[in-house]
Formats: C-alpha cells, sequence, structure tokens
C-alpha cells in the first residue's frame, strides 16, 4: 500500500496502540463495514473473512432477518434485568429447547458465563442429587482446552501463559489429556461431578478427538453418574456440518453450552442447557445477570436460530466443509504437515521452522483474505457458513499461492 491509502489505517492503528490494553494481536488492518461473507476496511479495501469472529458470525455478517429483528425490539423495548418479565425471553428460551431438545435455558450473555453458569450448575446437581460431601465436587477438563478467560476458567487452563500472573486459583477441577478415554476414566472419583470438553478444540488448533470419543465419555459418565457438560460456543450451531458436533456421534450431553452464533454477530447472547433434572437445583438469587434474557439479546437470539435451521447451514457447513477441506489438502506444500477440521471448521497445520502460522496469515491478508492463527502453528479456516462455493474457489487460488511460495 501507499503512504496514502494507508493514512487511514495507520491513524487507527497508531490510536488503539496508544489507548488500548496490549491483550491481543490482530492483524493490522481497521475493518468499518461488512455483508455475508465480505468485510471492508477504512481505506476501502475488501476483504473475504475466514474466521466469522471465531464462528460468531455463522449466519455472516449484518443478515437482514437478524438486523431487521434487532432493529425492530430496538424500537420498542432492549432491556429490563431479570427483575421483571419481558415478552422475549420465554419464546427465545422455547425455541432454543425445541431446536436442542432440552427442557430448560438458563440465558447469558457471554460464552465464558454461560460455561461459569454450567459449572456451578453441575456442582450443586453433585451436592443435592448425587450426594457429593460439601466443598468436594471435582469436574474434569481437558489439556489443550479454552472455555473462557474467568479467573475460574483460567484456572483449568493447561496453557501457562492463560494462568500466568492471574492466580490463586479456584480448586475443584483435573486436567487429562484431550482425546485420552483411559486417562478419563483413571481420573473419575466418586466426587466427580462433571466432565465439560470442547467436541472439538478451536483455540487449542482446531484438534480433533478419535473417532468414538464422545460416545466413550457418555457411557462412562452414565456409568458413573457424572454430568457430560458439552462446550460447544465454537463447534455448535452448524459450524461442523451437524447443528452439534455432538451429533456426529449421536451423544446428548446432560449440559450444553452455546454462545457465539447464538447472538448471529449482532449481540452477545450465550446460554447453558439442560433437563429439570440439572436445572431445579437453582433458586432465586442463587445465579443470575442483568442482561441474560434481555428483550433485545432473546430477539435477536430467536432470529439467528430461525436463520441457522431456515437455510440450513448446518447442511450447507458438512457439503462445503468436505470439499474445502479436500481441496486443501491436496495443495502440494512443503510448509504444511497437517490439514484437519469437521465442516467449516478447519486447522492447516504449519511446520514450525516455516516460521510459524502468522506470517501465512500476514500473506493472506495481503491478498484480500483474513485468517487469523491460533497456537502459533495453526491456520484456521472458518469462514460463514453462508459463503458461496464459488467463492472459496477463487480464494484458494490465493490461499494455494501463499503456502506453496
Amino acid at each position: 500500500m501507499t503512504e496514502a491509502t494507508m493514512s487511514k489505517t495507520k491513524q487507527y492503528l497508531d490510536e488503539a496502540e496508544r489507548y488500548s490494553a496490549h491483550n491481543y494481536k490482530p492483524l493490522p488492518v481497521v475493518l468499518d463495514r461488512a455483508e455475508g461473507a465480505w468485510v471492508w476496511d477504512v481505506d476501502g479495501r475488501k476483504y473475504l473473512d475466514m474466521l466469522a469472529a471465531y464462528s460468531a458470525v455463522n449466519q455472516g455478517h449484518r443478515h437482514p432477518a437478524i438486523v431487521a429483528a434487532a432493529e425492530e425490539q430496538m424500537a420498542k423495548l432492549t432491556l429490563t434485568s431479570r427483575a421483571f418479565h419481558n415478552d422475549q425471553m420465554g419464546p427465545f428460551l422455547r425455541e432454543l429447547c425445541e431446536v436442542t431438545g432440552f427442557e430448560q435455558a438458563l440465558p447469558m450473555n457471554t460464552g465464558a458465563e454461560a460455561v461459569e453458569t454450567a459449572i456451578k450448575m453441575v456442582r450443586k446437581w453433585g451436592y443435592q442429587k448425587k450426594g457429593v460431601a460439601a466443598g468436594r465436587a471435582e469436574i474434569i477438563c481437558c489439556e489443550g482446552n479454552f472455555h473462557g478467560r474467568t479467573t475460574t476458567i483460567v484456572g483449568f487452563s493447561s496453557d501457562e501463559q492463560y494462568r500466568d500472573g492471574f492466580g490463586p486459583f479456584t480448586p475443584g477441577f483435573k486436567l487429562v489429556p484431550y482425546g485420552d478415554i483411559d486417562a478419563f476414566e483413571a481420573a473419575i472419583t466418586p466426587n466427580t461431578v462433571g466432565f465439560l470438553v470442547e467436541p472439538v478444540q478451536g483455540e487449542g488448533g482446531v484438534v480433533i478427538p478419535p473417532s468414538g470419543y464422545l460416545a466413550a465419555a457418555r457411557a462412562l459418565c452414565d456409568e458413573h453418574r457424572i454430568a457430560l457438560m458439552a462446550d460447544e460456543i465454537q463447534t455448535g450451531l452448524g459450524r461442523t456440518g451437524r447443528m452439534f458436533c455432538c451429533d456426529w456421534e449421536g451423544v446428548r450431553p446432560d449440559v450444553l453450552i452455546v454462545g457465539k452464533a447464538l447472538g448471529g454477530g449482532v449481540y452477545p447472547v450465550s446460554a447453558a442447557i439442560a433437563d429439570r433434572e440439572y436445572m431445579d437445583v437453582f433458586r432465586p438469587g442463587d445465579h443470575g445477570s442483568t442482561f441474560g434474557g434481555n428483550p433485545l439479546g432473546a430477539a435477536v437470539g430467536r432470529a439467528s436460530l430461525r436463520v441457522i435451521v431456515e437455510e440450513r447451514l448446518a447442511e450447507r457447513s458438512d457439503e462445503l466443509g468436505s470439499w474445502f477441506m479436500q481441496q486443501l489438502a491436496e495443495i502440494d506444500s512443503p510448509h504444511v504437515t497437517e490439514v484437519r477440521g469437521k465442516g467449516l471448521m478447519i486447522g492447516v497445520v504449519v511446520r514450525e521452522e516455516s516460521g510459524g502460522a502468522r506470517p501465512f496469515c500476514e500473506a493472506l491478508q495481503e491478498r484480500g483474505i483474513l485468517a487469523k492463527e491460533t497456537h502459533h502453528t495453526v491456520i484456521r479456516f472458518a469462514p460463514p457458513l453462508v459463503i458461496e462455493r464459488e467463492t472459496l474457489e477463487q480464494a484458494l487460488v490465493s490461499i494455494r499461492e501463499v503456502l506453496t511460495a
């Protein structure tokens, strides 16, 4: 880019550098509008979005039905708090339960809040229903997990950077290797109340567990009366080629955790979903959120669900993802060791000696494609599920150039 065309971008980057905490390392692009699978920067350059806000924009940017629902609700009522009822939350939770097949849902805002809700629910269930002694409940988690950024959640992360300087941490969590069913079984004790797992580890590098892992975990949870807690915040709502990634193995968790695409890229909406056996441990005052279940978020959530179902985005992700992953795997690149994923959640693993994934993401940006590295060596391709095959075909030309350069 020339000095003139960089002027606006540089101004915004300088401002962010000066006033923002340095807790992210984004690509040096400043976006100001978007539509579908496309975004534009402040200098007018068009990019293909291959990240979809970490799967929060499965329906595409500014989907007309979701934006219309938000605008309609904003003209009437946006917030009541949970001190009062509103006319959107009940219908939203009913529709969410109908889509997921559970009896009740507890609405929150961010994914981390939904995970915290699930943790509190399962711990209390362990004390009230399973009979675990007070203060002894244990939840088993997996190495390489990413469930959020609260102090409780980072306390059971295996990534040292997520933990460094933030302790002391909440006790009551065990870590086992991801995908190792024998390690999970060995970690179970009479105090185990939950197993918190991602069906695919997105932030961990798009890591796919062995076939049958979730089904085997389900069987162990049944045997030992343990709540299977599926974090489908990134993998759910069509991303992996099924409505929920657990559906690939016919597994029904006890607690389903959703977020990101539930808000359609318009508003933060999340939920912990379960049957009454788990939900009825909560009493008024036990847990809550000022914004959770607010009418604006509920209206947006209803529209977001409708789009996913009516436009068959899960089926679209399955079809396009299978084809796109095969195309990526056929690229003869000296830098790539593996291509893995499900649906349109795909990771391209780059050799460490090739400099990691970041330089490749920067080269893609120069060619008008926005992707982001994860765990240093993985390029993640996870575009909005509304993307057209022709668009992906065009993108593959640039991707091949970058991966073979």
